[in-house]
């Protein structure tokens, strides 16, 4: 219920989207420890989206039958944006793409519900106070939201107020008592169920509703709505929507699935998940639920208490049908700002990442900096705005490194077959005339250039043979006269139609210069690539070598050397 209110809906709706959404995935999921339903920041995305759509009207002032109209608008909203989210994870299914899954890294996952959760922070403050506000949406929705807090600050409801204080000074505690004796308590301290029955006890005695307006939940149907299917004719219009939930929703989910699947030894299959999650949404959005997906905070509870297969759904989803069914009107005076102090307090564990930046920082400086893009991106912009570029900033890390490939010489053991670092050791020779460069990075049009530089200076080609690269070779291991070149393949992953032409061009200006080109190593992708670009017109079978090892005394055999079978290696 307390979900519910940040997606901009009545409260019941939360509880359709904690029953229907669990029951699926219980049957077809593959996350035996998953958790699913109501999520914080999907429901934050979806109540943008619902207050973009059906916008509330500028008098403010609605009557019963016209908020009923609104709330109904805003519900079909929200199950069309449902609706079009698992049609898409179904799309992605049906094309096997389950392996999108990893372009979305655990810095950018978790950079991103850190940032959701500020702004889960600044959009309950009108809650907590007593505030009536119009939801901010689009870019810096959150300094809007809290200018507008701080401007309508002397107009807060002290009754609220005092509540939401009362309700945060129990809760919080009682989660971090939980997290610190969870080995010790046979099952968590139901904190939220004991602030739900004494706020509920103390605004029916105390009349808090008439007599200091306080908001209250009011009266949750029973049973169960009837199916109906979202309006078509919102789809175009939710689509831009519909798109980011369904990447957030898969993201989260595979990866809070993989972490207790390697926990508890067991495997999951992401396609199977993108079929779960997307029959799911499809499913419950006809019974005019909201996005969905796994939870982290209820996923923590479930594995503390005990669960260690998908059947603690099912004990789940019977007693949200308790709820439905008979305890509905117990919840008739929970006061709303409760409930927006429960969305707060689960919110702990999400703000509690922050305090892995020390360790990632030492860790590695780009998933660093992946994070902090990620989350300035969340806070400042939007959800799905900062999700787009933090995915955008991720993929460009990954393209900045394959540029970045040092120059680094090695070289042959003397009385073994070990390749070693030439600044470990004095005891490597050269062989004159002989060089094996290997280029540890896939070659396609954004390395070519890079390529040509590293191997023009090596071989003494062209104008890149006058700047000097840094390389951790000795001054004079290029002083020789190139007359046989080894270029091992092995760290080539693939290559593209550039990078083929850029090794034909190579093969024919070696050719020209009268060096011998060998080719070690490469793969069978890499292969058939240059094949395709001519390559073969260029060097012949024979010139082509399954290990470095044999390239390099076919060349030794070709230089006509004798004694101690040594050479430098650049790498």
């Amino acid at each position: 219920m307390a979900f519910a209110l940040l997606t901009s809906v009545p409260p019941v709706f939360g509880l359709y989207t904690s029953f229907f959404p669990v029951l699926i995935y219980a049957l077809l999921g593959t996350g035996r420890h998953l958790s699913t339903g109501t999520f914080a920041v999907l429901s934050l995305m979806t109540g943008s989206a619902v207050e973009r759509l059906v916008p509330e009207p500028l008098s403010g002032n609605l009557s019963g039958i016209e908020r009923e109209q609104l709330d109904a608008q805003r519900v079909g909203a929200a199950a069309a944006v449902a609706f079009g989210s698992g049609a898409l994870m179904l799309g992605m299914f049906a094309l096997q793409l389950g392996v999108l899954a990893t372009f979305l890294s655990e810095p950018v996952v978790k950079a991103l519900t850190s940032g959701a959760a500020l702004h889960v922070l600044v959009s309950q403050l009108p809650s907590l106070l007593g505030v009536p506000l119009p939801r901010q949406i689009g870019c810096f929705s959150l300094f809007k939201t809290l200018a507008a807090v701080l401007t309508a600050l002397p107009r807060s409801s002290p009754a609220e107020l005092t509540i939401s204080a009362l309700s945060l000074a129990l809760l919080v505690p009682v989660k971090e008592l939980n997290v610190r004796f969870r080995d010790r308590l046979p099952t968590p301290i139901p904190g939220e169920i004991a602030m739900v029955l004494l706020a509920s006890v103390l605004c029916f005695t105390s009349s808090l509703d008439t007599r200091y307006n306080v908001q209250i939940v009011g009266l949750l149907p029973g049973g169960f709505p009837q199916p109906l299917l979202p309006s078509l004719a919102e789809l175009p219009r939710i689509l831009a929507d519909s798109l980011p939930m369904a990447l957030v929703t898969f993201a989260v989910s595979a990866s809070l699935a993989s972490i207790y699947a390697d926990k508890y030894s067991y495997t999951i299959d992401s396609n199977q998940e993108l079929l779960a999650h997307g029959v799911s949404n499809l499913v419950s959005s006809l019974f005019s639920c909201f996005p969905n997906s796994a939870t982290l905070a209820t996923t923590s509870l479930l594995v503390d208490a005990g669960g260690n297969t998908q059947l603690a759904g099912l004990f789940s989803c019977m007693v949200v049908l308790s709820v439905l069914l008979w305890l509905g009107p117990l919840f008739y005076y929970l006061p709303k700002a409760v409930l927006a102090c429960i969305n707060i307090s689960s919110m702990r564990q999400m703000f509690f990442q922050m305090r892995e930046l020390p360790q990632l920082w030492r860790i590695s400086r780009v998933d660093f900096a992946v994070w902090t893009v990620t989350w300035v991106a969340v806070v400042t912009l939007s959800v799905d705005l900062g999700l787009a570029v933090g995915v955008v900033f991720s993929m460009m890390t990954v393209v900045c490194r394959t540029q970045r490939v040092q120059c680094l010489a090695l070289g042959l053991a003397e009385g073994t077959e070990l390749y070693r670092p030439l600044r470990e050791s004095h005891k490597l020779l050269q062989v004159p005339g002989l060089c094996i460069l290997s280029y540890p990075a896939p070659l396609y049009f954004g390395t070519r250039g890079q390529f040509r530089r590293v191997l023009e200076w090596h071989l003494g080609l062209g104008e890149g043979s006058k700047e000097a690269p840094k390389t951790d070779g000795p001054p004079d291991a290029a002083a020789e006269p190139v007359r046989v070149v080894v270029l091992d393949c092995s760290g080539v992953t693939f290559a593209d139609a550039a990078g083929a032409r850029e090794v034909v061009q190579l093969a024919s200006r070696c050719r020209d210069a009268g060096i011998h080109l060998l080719l070690a190593q490469c793969n069978a992708s890499v292969l058939g690539t240059l094949t395709q670009a001519g390559l073969l017109d260029r060097v012949t079978p024979e010139q082509l070598f399954v290990s470095v090892q044999d390239a390099a005394a076919h060349a030794l055999e070709r230089l006509e050397l004798s004694g101690p079978k040594t050479c430098t290696v650049w790498v």
